[in-house]
């Protein structure tokens, strides 16, 4: 596939492909060991403006009830007590601002909602890779992470839940996205 070079080449709208995209997190857990797991169901896209980069969008649905981490009874704890999935079936984010930091690098401002409890995150975003497909559609790869406190959220179970579990949990995340437009 040829690689884009020119940012300008990258405008248009697109949608996340999520068999190439992974939503992952990192939490340490009795302070010593990690906790990584990741969502399986999910939706967003994105509308870039490769000329603009600041009057870019990006938006993210994902399912609470799709969160995994290999351990069943950690899974089921996660989505019962910590997401409460049954009530807040879904995690949101919409950004609010996009800022270039150079070439490739950009900080997308935005608001995550979890719990049906919206507070602001920045996402340190990078372009992976631009590059036209066979069939003539742009295909784009972004990485990308962001460091939140899971109880601006009120994600939270027990007093318990606060000694054995760190507050910090890094959102990391590989999105491959194809462009409608």
């Amino acid at each position: 596939m040829p690689t884009i070079t020119e940012l300008s080449e990258l405008t248009g709208d697109y949608v996340f492909d999520t068999a190439h995209t992974r939503i992952r997190f990192v939490a340490r857990h009795t302070m010593s060991t990690r906790v990584r797991g990741e969502f399986g169901e999910f939706e967003g896209g994105a509308v870039l403006d490769g000329d603009r980069p600041e009057r870019s969008s990006a938006r993210l649905t994902i399912s609470a009830a799709s969160i995994r981490t290999r351990n069943q009874q950690r899974d089921d704890l996660l989505r019962d007590k910590f997401l409460d999935a049954d009530h807040h079936p879904a995690l949101t984010f919409t950004s609010v601002h996009v800022r270039q930091v150079d070439g490739t690098r950009y900080k997308v401002a935005g608001e995550l909602t979890i719990r049906d409890v919206t507070a602001p995150v920045t996402l340190d975003v990078a372009l992976a890779d631009a590059a036209t497909a066979p069939d003539g559609g742009v295909r784009l790869g972004f990485t990308g992470s962001a460091t939140i406190d899971r109880r601006d959220w009120g994600v939270n179970w027990n007093s318990m839940t606060t000694l054995m579990v760190g507050p910090k949990v890094t959102l990391e995340f590989d999105v491959t996205a194809v462009r409608r437009s």
